[in-house]
């Protein structure tokens, strides 16, 4: 099975889309850094790649996790300290899951890819869609005529 026409651990699909464009882009990236994992486990890819891979992720979310909290502040979110621990607690287990990887106490494994795939998706869609209308009805826009800044900065950071 050649990687075009591969399964997918995570379709991106609108159940996982919290309604604003730069959000979703960044939540669409951490869905695609998924199934490159997947899709290495699957393949079975070389573990330094797999390390590379995950390596991302955890950095990626950190950059994620900033813009949503830097939105939080600027529209005086009200639940924002409770949103930031769990980004905290998230951001924790991730470090610690990349941590056993890297130093061989674990390996990328479906259950790992398992517990990432409930991680990510539960926090759309409990966590991240809470915020969204309250950030819409203090006149952030849904969406925008250019490629997300997160995306370009990543891209630049990453020579992609």
């Amino acid at each position: 099975m050649n990687a075009t026409n591969m399964k997918n651990l995570i379709d991106w699909t609108d159940d996982l889309s919290v309604g604003i464009q730069e959000i979703d882009e960044q939540h669409r990236i951490l869905v695609g850094l998924l199934n490159r994992l997947y899709q290495a486990i699957i393949t079975r890819t070389d573990n330094s790649v797999m390390n590379e891979i995950l390596h991302e992720l955890t950095e990626y979310t950190v950059v994620h996790f900033a813009v949503e909290e830097s939105l939080m502040r600027i529209f005086d979110y009200p639940d924002y300290d409770e949103h930031k621990q769990h980004h905290q607690e998230l951001t924790q287990q991730v470090f610690e899951l990349k941590n056993k990887v890297e130093s061989g106490k674990t390996s990328v494994s479906m259950e790992v890819l398992n517990f990432l795939r409930h991680w990510l998706t539960n926090h759309i869609q409990m966590e991240d869609k809470r915020y969204a209308p309250f950030f819409l009805a203090r006149g952030l826009k849904k969406s925008w005529s250019n490629r997300s800044w997160v995306d370009k900065m990543w891209n630049y950071v990453h020579h992609k």
